[in-house]
C-alpha cells in the first residue's frame, strides 16, 4: 500500500499548487502592476514619448519672433595730412523677426509633429500590451516550473521505495539483480529529470525578476475567464483591425510622412517676414559721437533654384510615404494572423487539458494495477517503472497545457490589441501621456522639464 500513498500524494501535487490560498501570495494581477510600474522596457519607451512630444512646440516655434541681440567694439586708428585720429566704435542692437508666410510649411510640421506623437502613444500602448504578456508567460512558467519541479521530486521517492522493494526481495530470493538494476536506473534518471527541473525553476525565476522586477514568492494558479474574449475568431479579428495599436501607429505614419511631403514642397514657394531693428553705436566716427538707429523691414524671398535638393528631398518624401501605406497594410495583415493563431493556440491548449486529464486518469488506475499484478507475479517491475514513467509524463504535460490555456488567453487579448492596464483593471495609477504633452505644447522659454529636470 505505500505504493498507492506515494502516488496518491504525486497525483495531489499539482492541485495543491492550483488552488492552495498562500499567505501573502503574488497573485498575476499584483505581478502585472508591478510591471505595469517598474518594467524597465515601459519606462524608457514612456521617456521616449515624451521626448517625441517636444516635436509638436519645436513646431509650433515657426509661428514665433526670433529676437537677438548683438554687440560689438572694437578700436579704430586713422593718419590723415591733419593728423592721426582713434576712435574706439562700440555697438549694441536688438532685431526681432517675425515669419509672415513660409509657404505652409509650419503649418504642416505642426500636423507632422503631432502625428508623429499621436503615432508614438499607440506604440507606448504597444510596447504595454508586449510587456504585460511577457509578466504572464514569466509568472506562468515559474508556476509550471514549480509544478514540474514536485512531480519530479515524488517521482524520485517513488522510485526509491521501488529500489528498496527491490533490495528486499533480492535478499529474500524473490527478485533477481536485474530487477534491482533497472529500478536503480530509473532512479538514476529520476535524478537527472529532478536537477533539470531545478535548474529551468533557477531561470524561470531570473526571467521573472527580470520582467516583474521583483523575485518570486508564493505564486497562486492564475484563472481566466472566457467572458473577456469575443464569441468567435471573426469577432476577434473585427476587434484587432479596430483597436490594435500596432494598425493605428501605422495609420498616423502614414500622416506624418504626408505631412512631411507637403512641409518640404513648401520649400519652393516663397517666404515673407517682418524684422525690426534698434541699435545704439558710439564712437563710430570723428564727426559722430554716437547715433541711435531704428528700422523695420519687410522682407521677401522666392525661391527660384536650389541646386536640386528640394526636388529630390520631395521625391524621397514620397517614396517614403508610399512605404508607410505598405506598412499599414501589412500591419492588418499581421493583426488578422496574429488573432487567427493565438485563438487556434488557445483551443489547442483546451483541447490538450482534457486529453491530458483522461490520459492521467487512465494511467493512474493502470499504474495501480499493475502494481497489484505485480504483487502476484503477473507483471515485471520494469512494467510497473514504464507505467510509472507514463503517468509523470501525463501529469507533465497537464501542466504545460494548463500554462499555455493561460498564455493563449492573455495573448488572444495581445492580438485584439485589449491587454493594456485599464482593460485589466489593475490596482494601478494609470500613465497619462496627454499630461506631459498639455504642460510642454504651448512652453515658449524654459528648460526644465515638467517633472523638474
Amino acid at each position: 500500500m505505500l505504493f498507492s500513498r506515494v502516488y496518491f500524494a504525486s497525483v495531489a501535487v499539482v492541485a495543491v499548487l492550483a488552488t492552495a490560498p498562500f499567505a501573502s501570495a503574488d497573485t498575476l494581477a499584483t505581478a502585472l502592476a508591478q510591471t505595469y510600474n517598474n518594467n524597465p522596457t515601459l519606462n524608457a519607451m514612456r521617456a521616449q514619448l515624451r521626448a517625441i512630444d517636444e516635436g509638436v512646440p519645436q513646431a509650433l516655434s515657426g509661428y514665433r519672433p526670433v529676437l537677438t541681440g548683438t554687440a560689438n567694439a572694437g578700436l579704430s586708428t586713422t593718419r590723415t595730412s591733419f593728423g592721426t585720429t582713434g576712435l574706439s566704435p562700440r555697438t549694441v542692437a536688438l532685431t526681432i523677426e517675425q515669419p509672415i508666410f513660409r509657404g505652409f510649411q509650419t503649418q504642416n510640421n505642426v500636423k507632422q509633429a503631432e502625428s508623429s506623437v499621436l503615432a508614438g502613444r499607440e506604440t507606448l500602448r504597444s510596447t504595454e500590451q508586449d510587456v504585460l504578456l511577457d509578466a504572464v508567460s514569466a509568472y506562468t512558467n515559474v508556476l509550471q516550473t514549480q509544478a514540474i519541479l514536485a512531480l519530479r521530486e515524488q517521482n524520485i521517492v517513488f522510485l526509491k521505495e521501488q529500489v528498496r522493494a527491490a533490495q528486499d526481495r533480492l535478499k529474500v530470493g524473490e527478485g533477481t539483480r536485474t530487477d534491482l538494476a533497472q529500478t536503480e536506473a530509473s532512479l538514476s534518471a529520476g535524478q537527472t529529470d529532478y536537477d533539470v527541473a531545478v535548474a529551468n525553476l533557477n531561470t524561470a525565476n531570473a526571467t521573472y525578476l527580470q520582467v516583474i522586477g521583483i523575485k518570486p514568492r508564493s505564486l497562486t494558479s492564475p484563472s481566466f475567464s472566457d467572458k473577456a474574449l469575443p464569441k468567435s475568431v471573426d469577432a476577434a479579428i473585427q476587434v484587432g483591425l479596430k483597436n490594435h495599436p500596432a494598425i493605428l501607429a501605422a495609420s498616423y505614419n502614414v500622416d506624418t510622412a504626408a505631412f512631411n511631403v507637403k512641409s518640404i514642397e513648401g520649400q519652393l514657394l516663397p517666404t515673407v517676414s517682418l524684422q525690426g531693428q534698434v541699435a545704439h553705436a558710439d564712437d563710430s566716427s570723428s564727426s559722430m559721437p554716437w547715433a541711435n538707429s531704428a528700422t523695420i523691414t519687410a522682407n521677401m524671398t522666392v525661391p527660384i533654384y536650389e541646386g536640386g535638393v528640394v526636388y529630390s528631398q520631395a521625391r524621397q518624401a514620397k517614396e517614403t510615404l508610399g512605404q508607410r501605406r505598405i506598412q499599414l497594410d501589412s500591419a492588418r495583415d499581421q493583426v488578422r494572423s496574429a488573432v487567427d493563431s493565438s485563438w487556434g493556440n488557445l483551443e489547442a491548449a483546451r483541447a490538450a487539458i482534457v486529453s491530458a486529464q483522461s490520459q492521467i486518469k487512465a494511467a493512474q488506475l493502470a499504474l495501480e494495477g499493475v502494481i497489484e499484478e505485480q504483487k502476484v507475479g503477473q507483471r515485471t517491475t520494469l512494467d510497473v517503472l514504464n507505467q510509472q514513467q507514463s503517468l509523470i509524463q501525463a501529469r507533465e504535460t497537464l501542466v504545460i497545457a494548463q500554462r499555455a490555456q493561460i498564455v493563449a488567453a492573455y495573448t488572444v487579448l495581445s492580438s485584439m490589441g485589449a491587454l493594456s492596464a485599464q482593460k485589466l483593471s489593475l490596482k494601478v495609477q494609470e500613465y497619462q501621456p496627454t499630461q506631459h504633452y498639455n504642460a510642454v505644447r504651448d512652453k515658449w522659454i524654459g528648460l526644465r522639464t515638467p517633472d523638474g529636470r
